[in-house]
């Protein structure tokens, strides 16, 4: 069951990459292009129909619908663009100032010199023994 989650959860992280990426116009476009190929090779030779397919006279339904969907896209895209907020420096920031008198603090020394209490009698016993 967890193989499935993990599985499926990696495909939907591509699936969303790359719809992210646009990629999905050009499989669209793809796909488009095979059918007019196909299409156009059944009334003229295969050179004449990717001539016909690539020369960009003679678009298919997808073949608009594709051009459609990526002028949309980026219409919305710059919609975005225009809606961000511009944040600019406030001088009005007060920076706090160090007081004018402190005392130094000593740090307790760690060194063994300092340590005056003798070791425990009897010796503390192992965790494991």
């Amino acid at each position: 069951m967890t193989t499935v989650l993990v599985r499926l959860s990696k495909w939907l992280v591509v699936l969303t990459l790359t719809l992210s990426l646009g990629v999905h116009w050009a499989f669209l476009q793809s796909v488009a292009w095979v059918g007019m190929v196909v299409s156009y090779s059944q009334d003229a030779t295969i050179g004449e129909a990717l001539a016909k397919t690539f020369d960009g006279k003679h678009p298919c339904k997808l073949c608009k619908a594709v051009q459609e969907g990526k002028q949309s896209e980026k219409k919305q895209d710059a919609l975005k663009v225009e809606g961000k907020k511009e944040f600019c420096f406030d001088s009005k920031i007060s920076i706090p100032c160090p007081p004018s008198a402190f005392t130094l603090l000593s740090a307790p020394s760690d060194s063994a010199l300092s340590r005056t209490e003798p070791p425990p009698v009897p010796p503390p016993r192992g965790f494991l023994v």
